[in-house]
């Protein structure tokens, strides 16, 4: 076994994996990045052998909101990036703070498990090394472990998850179905009402499209900057704005109306959708009842041939290096305290792992931040780290704040953008006092 117990492994060369780097590296806590692919970027780089992201792919949210903390995206970015621009960015991100001569590539981590003598862990690679590492941190991001449905019945034909899908050439003059009604699946969608002989989308529940600008401002810049209500009144002037003025009656577009209020439900930055809905090149679809040999029957018993489906169903928050008998759970999800920290053991940590309605790279790292003050405060401030330590144990803080999410998978580990970053900067505080 090689000793690295002087330092932390993080598993992950991708946004959150590069952001808890820094924050150690602030800390001067020394550590290794271990990444199974070919270069930095995690999901972001296409030529992966496995990663959810296709040619079409943008970031949903805008670049003026979206860079890392201190590294803003370049000026001549636009507004929504692409997915090469996105590892482009990280990439300059890992430059810019030196970490590339901290991390291995094209490396699996296949098994940790805890030291007896609760030292570290005992990290195994693909390679066949095993490494004592002081501790860990899981960065290994949500979008690998695709949830498949089931349905009744048997469909003879193409089907995939859309973590497989990469071009519209793969849709090209057949007739298909993407079911689930996320941002991936809208934008498979579109491309499928361009590139496929005919394209359904089939949704569950309705949801609300938001538009991707504002009196021609990029929206979540317009939300960050404009002008700010009562949390009471925002949200009925939202809801009339968009039913109203810039999306209209859903409805119209043959997609259901929405069974819950705004930011209820991850909303969906797409409204070219509604382009295609609107000029007949894209079809929606009830929730589907039944699958058979060449076609596929929806609830309202409409039926509709199929030449491929594809699965917009989400991902599963799998973490296959890690025992189950090591991870702890509630309510049927994975129990983490600020979803960061394991209750049980101090050493181990995940981040990167939630959804909120804000943008990601800023909350990664305070996540990562908030890590490396607990590894430090646990080294320098043992007293003060007791008392965190049984808050870490005990306490469920409120991570939704007035909001009340549908009670779907997706959003079992999901975070209101806000409310989360008080309960960051609250224990920030604690431990940095």
């Amino acid at each position: 076994m090689i000793d690295r117990s002087d330092r932390y492994c993080i598993i992950g060369a991708g946004p959150s994996g590069l952001c808890t780097a820094v924050a150690l590296q602030k800390r001067n806590i020394h550590f290794d990045i271990i990444d199974l692919g070919d270069q930095i970027g995690g999901m972001w780089d296409i030529n992966r052998k496995e990663t959810a992201v296709y040619e079409s792919a943008h970031f949903i949210s805008s670049k003026t909101m979206s860079g890392f903390t201190g590294f803003p995206m370049p000026e001549n970015y636009p507004d929504y990036p692409s997915h090469e621009l996105l590892l482009a960015y990280i990439q300059s991100y890992a430059r810019a703070h030196n970490l590339q001569e901290h991390i291995t590539l094209q490396t699996k981590v296949e098994r940790i498990s805890p030291i007896d003598d609760g030292s570290g862990w005992l990290v195994e690679l693909d390679n066949g090394e095993q490494r004592h590492y002081g501790g860990v941190v899981c960065a290994s991001g949500l979008t690998w472990h695709p949830n498949l449905p089931a349905y009744p019945g048997t469909f003879e034909g193409e089907s995939y998850h859309t973590f497989h899908y990469k071009s519209m050439e793969e849709l090209r003059g057949k007739r298909v179905l993407i079911i689930g009604a996320g941002n991936s699946g809208c934008d498979i969608a579109c491309d499928a009402a361009k590139a496929a002989k005919k394209a359904y989308i089939s949704l569950r529940r309705g949801y609300y499209f938001l538009p991707k600008y504002i009196f021609g401002i990029p929206t979540d810049v317009y939300g960050h900057n404009g002008p700010k209500l009562p949390t009471w009144l925002e949200r009925p002037i939202n809801e009339f704005l968009l039913n109203k003025l810039l999306v209209g009656n859903l409805e119209r577009y043959g997609l259901p109306k929405p069974d819950h209020h705004l930011l209820e439900s991850h909303p969906i930055m797409n409204t070219q959708i509604l382009h295609y809905l609107g000029h007949g090149d894209l079809t929606a679809k009830k929730d589907v009842k039944e699958l058979k040999s060449n076609s596929v029957v929806f609830v309202d018993n409409s039926e509709e041939e199929v030449d491929l489906i594809l699965y917009a169903t989400g991902y599963q928050r799998i973490y296959p290096f890690i025992d189950p008998q090591y991870l702890q759970y509630r309510n049927d999800k994975l129990d983490f305290y600020l979803e960061i920290f394991h209750r049980k053991f101090d050493n181990l940590f995940f981040i990167g792992c939630i959804e909120t309605d804000g943008a990601g790279y800023e909350m990664f790292g305070k996540q990562a931040e908030l890590i490396a003050s607990s590894i430090h405060c646990s080294k320098m401030a043992p007293e003060l780290f007791a008392k965190f330590k049984d808050e870490k144990e005990n306490e469920y803080p409120n991570l939704h704040g007035k909001s009340r999410y549908v009670d779907s998978q997706r959003h079992h580990y999901y975070v209101q953008f806000e409310a989360y970053h008080r309960q960051l900067d609250k224990k920030l505080k604690q431990l940095n006092p």
